[in-house]
């Protein structure tokens, strides 16, 4: 390794070499307390520390690193409590996560770093978020995330880059490429020569460098972030390193041949550094011997502080209460203004642009959104308005804006993403139920997204392009999944969405855009998120609906002579059991109606409330009307007379009178 190229002075060498060696022997003791059963798992980076320690030590402190499962140096470079750290191993109290996640998969907001999912890639997007956010705010900062050469298989490494490379985000990607993904060998994963070639298919800039080469990797790193606070763009760094243990310590190396294994142990990150302050005599062997014994004293003090907690305690109501951000709504009532006739899409789009003026920290983001308005022309004139930077077109990648989205939340911004169909938002399911959905439960981190969704049926465009997939949400806590059924409601439902600071799925029926209009206020107002309204009163029956179902069930109570009570919901997660178990209460028969199929819908969780909770006031069962159990056709004739569940409603409704 060639040390003696880069001109750093005595103090800065020997602050490299402390920070290098307190992760090996953290690590060291780690392994003793897994073989005596005192921690569950491990996964080792015993090796590859110059990648962690270089990176953290050349970025500034308030810069965010996205960490992976062996960027234990990270942490210890950034100088996070050792105490706390062990805690946090051990799923103790005073860890970072309330033992609710295991060991590399935490945050710590004060320290700047953002913790992993298990998925390894979508960390890539959000650190491109970030990056988003410094380039708005003109902060000259940089971002960085880490990933291991098996994610760059996955599309979202592709989805973040290159959305990172057209919009000229200072953020970099480190590649630690070790070698193996678990026993993968790399030439069973990719077939390019070096990784980082493939930055020149994104127009991004890549180095390859010695990921065990202390100086290299500092001297690298710190170079290209001081470029890139000047100049934003992002860069690729492959870091070629190799991992000398298990992927995590249970899965052993057998697979690894060893001459391999021999030929790296010569190539140890910190006994090369070691030799070469010696021989420079930067340091001496009694200094080195000092600086271990003081760093071995302050783990076994940290370690010993964090295995007299106790185990940890908590409680449902604890528990309960960090699946969303603290939050106590103040609904905004509309004072005496003007009001006038909006279709369902302009409450929508005043909604928006109202919000852009309340939130100048708000970015909307989606597929064709600036200057065509989106494909149903919701966002029409705000690019005009409120610029491209706070109005982007993006990439065709919905994980990787999900999750920059989520990254620039993580920076004190408010964004929008628009699916352009509901259908699509399976390409970013990961971002919004492993990453929105679960943040703050798990380090309370804040997620500050709202996701539109124009979802249902009616209009004959297909599997494809008229699912209802509300259901899939609303089994997800730590989401907000709103539905409105009227245009006061898509207004003021959409505005509450962008107050509250946690990640809301935005439900908007496709087929009411330009159906159904209504007068509203003018002026900026709000409507409570978590409470249904009753669209109709009545004594005789109550139907449970949301969306288009509401329209389907007064057009029913039209039409029958029975006083039909239509409780629409508004807000399906969290649910509005206060007014559901009142309207049951009243009427004592229940019909349960929406677009989405039978099985596995909304209706099935709603009747099981009732049946549990309200069983003693019903006079018949409960019953349900839904869409036909198969995917949506396209044939009007199909999606109207045969899956659509509206010839259902009557005969479900008589058979429930008549028990």
């Amino acid at each position: 390794m060639d040390f003696a190229k880069y001109q750093y002075s005595p103090e800065e060498k020997i602050l490299l070499y402390k920070q290098l060696v307190k992760p090996r022997l953290i690590e060291e003791k780690m392994l003793i307390l897994l073989r005596q059963g005192k921690v569950s798992k491990w996964f080792s980076g015993i090796g590859q520390e110059a990648i962690s320690v270089g990176c953290a030590a050349a970025l500034h402190e308030d810069e965010k690193i996205f960490t992976m499962h062996r960027n234990l140096g990270v942490f210890t470079t950034r100088n996070m409590p050792l105490y706390r750290l062990f805690s946090q191993w051990q799923g103790k109290a005073n860890g970072y996560t309330k033992g609710r996640d295991r060991s590399f998969h935490f945050g710590a907001p004060e320290h700047s770093i953002v913790g992993m999912i298990s998925h390894l890639g979508p960390q890539l997007s959000l650190a491109a978020g970030v990056a988003l956010a410094h380039k708005l705010s003109g902060e000259g900062k940089v971002s960085l995330a880490f990933t291991g050469e098996g994610g760059t298989s996955q599309g979202e490494f592709h989805e973040a880059l290159n959305t990172a490379a057209v919009w000229k985000l200072p953020v970099i990607f480190v590649i630690e490429n070790n070698g193996y993904g678990l026993s993968t060998p790399v030439n069973e994963q990719y077939a390019c020569k070096q990784l980082a070639d493939r930055a020149a298919g994104y127009g991004m800039k890549s180095v390859v460098i010695d990921g065990n080469n202390i100086l290299e990797v500092y001297d690298t790193i710190r170079n290209i972030a001081g470029q890139m606070r000047n100049q934003p763009e992002p860069w690729l760094v492959e870091a070629v390193t190799f991992r000398m243990r298990g992927h995590e310590e249970a899965s052993g190396t057998k697979y690894v041949p060893k001459e391999l294994m021999d030929m790296w142990a010569l190539k140890d990150p910190i006994e090369n550094f070691e030799k070469y302050l010696l021989q420079e005599g930067v340091l001496t062997t009694a200094q080195i011997e000092e600086i271990q014994s003081d760093i071995r004293a302050e783990i076994d003090t940290h370690y010993a502080m964090a295995d007299a907690e106790p185990a940890i305690q908590s409680s449902e109501a604890e528990e309960l209460a960090d699946v969303y951000a603290p939050y106590k709504q103040q609904v905004v009532v509309a004072a005496p203004s003007p009001s006038s006739e909006k279709r369902f899409v302009d409450a929508v789009s005043m909604a928006l642009d109202q919000a852009m003026a309340k939130h100048p920290n708000l970015v909307l983001m989606g597929q064709d959104i600036a200057e065509y308005g989106g494909v149903f022309k919701v966002t029409q004139g705000l690019v005009e308005k409120y610029g491209k930077d706070r109005v982007r077109n993006t990439p065709l990648c919905e994980s990787a804006i999900i999750g920059i989205a989520l990254g620039a939340s993580l920076n004190g911004y408010k964004s929008m993403v628009e699916m352009q169909f509901a259908d699509f938002v399976t390409c970013g399911f990961n971002q919004i139920v492993n990453n929105l959905a679960k943040l703050h439960y798990r380090w309370g981190a804040n997620a500050d997204v709202v996701i539109r969704m124009p979802s249902g049926g009616g209009v004959a465009a297909g599997p494809f392009h008229s699912q209802s997939n509300e259901a899939w949400f609303a089994h997800t806590p730590g989401l907000k999944v709103l539905y409105p059924a009227t245009v006061y409601d898509a207004k003021g439902m959409l505005l509450a969405a962008f107050e509250d600071p946690n990640p809301v799925m935005f439900f908007e029926h496709k087929a009411l855009y330009r159906q159904l209009t209504d007068h509203i206020p003018d002026v900026y107002y709000t409507v409570e998120i978590g409470k249904a309204s009753v669209a109709r009163k009545g004594t005789d029956c109550t139907i449970i609906t949301y969306g288009m179902g509401v329209h389907w069930a007064l057009k029913l109570a039209s039409e029958v002579n029975y006083e039909i009570e239509v409780l629409d919901l508004r807000t399906l997660l969290p649910l509005d059991y206060e007014a559901i178990g009142q309207s049951v209460r009243k009427t004592g028969r229940v019909l349960i109606l929406h677009e989405d199929t039978l099985f596995g819908g909304l209706g099935g969780e709603i009747s099981a409330y009732i049946s549990e909770h309200h069983f003693e006031h019903l006079d018949a069962p409960v019953m349900r009307a839904a869409g036909l159990d198969t995917p949506i056709p396209f044939t009007k004739s199909l999606e109207d007379h045969i899956f659509m569940p509206v010839h259902r409603i009557k005969s479900q409704f008589e058979k429930l009178m008549a028990y």
